[in-house]
């Protein structure tokens, strides 16, 4: 029965067609027959070519550049002229003193105010070899006692030379309203025989640098004095004198 069984073989048409592949034409397959996807084309970014700047923000910076650069300049030049002129003047401030004080009057008015007449001597010393000073129009020394003027006066006009020793003679008046409370406190101060006076010097002067005249400045100078009464028209003795000055531009 076996012999009557037969192998008919199976026909293959060699001229057949090609199957069609299953990727699309430019895809690529990976070793496990995945898909990969189409490399990402990315854009090419634009070039903006910036604006040169302006010439006038150049020129603008240049002149600041300029600018600075003149007032450093300047400034140098000053602080070596302020030097020079230091070490060739060696300008010193000047000093005073209080040589004597004398009361021509101390009294209370009828409307209870305290009117006071003052005599001053006081010595203005200018310690300085190349420097003059010219005393200037609207000096004034005042006398105070605590926080209350008792009177003042006006320094006169004058020129100092070098290393000069100038003595003015200053007399002084002024007018204290509520003088009662004053010259009680005055009266008691007075039994202990030490007085406490303050002498300001307010005194516009221009400096003299060989034929140069400087701008005006002012001096201010206080004296811290002691003194042992207050009577009119009796000798009056200084106890204590400090005196300090100070430049005022």
């Amino acid at each position: 029965m076996a012999e009557n069984q037969r192998i008919h073989p199976v026909a293959v048409d060699v001229e057949a067609p090609p199957t069609t592949p299953l990727v699309r034409p430019g895809a690529s397959v990976s070793e496990k027959g995945s898909r990969r996807p189409p490399p990402v084309r990315r854009p090419i970014p634009a070039i903006i070519h910036a604006k040169p700047p302006k010439r006038a923000s150049c020129c603008c910076c240049k002149c600041v550049c300029w600018t600075i650069s003149l007032l450093l300049l300047l400034i140098i030049i000053a602080g070596a002229a302020a030097g020079v002129l230091y070490l060739v003047f060696r300008p010193k401030l000047p000093s005073y003193s209080v040589d004597s004080l004398k009361i021509s009057s101390l009294g209370l008015n009828p409307d209870m105010s305290l009117y006071a007449e003052f005599d001053v001597k006081i010595t203005a010393d200018n310690p300085n070899e190349k420097i003059g000073i010219y005393y200037e129009k609207g000096g004034r020394l005042s006398v105070w006692y605590a926080d209350a003027k008792l009177c003042d006066g006006s320094l006169p006009e004058f020129y100092q030379g070098h290393r000069n020793k100038t003595q003015l003679h200053l007399a002084l008046t002024g007018q204290t309203q509520y003088g009662s409370g004053l010259m009680t406190a005055l009266q008691e101060q007075q039994q202990t025989g030490r007085i406490p006076l303050d002498l300001k010097v307010d005194a516009p002067v221009a400096i003299k640098l060989g034929r140069l005249k400087l701008k005006k400045v002012r001096i201010l100078g206080q004296c811290m004095l002691v003194v042992d009464n207050l009577s009119a028209n009796n000798s009056i003795s200084i106890k204590a004198s400090n005196c300090s000055f100070r430049l005022k531009l």
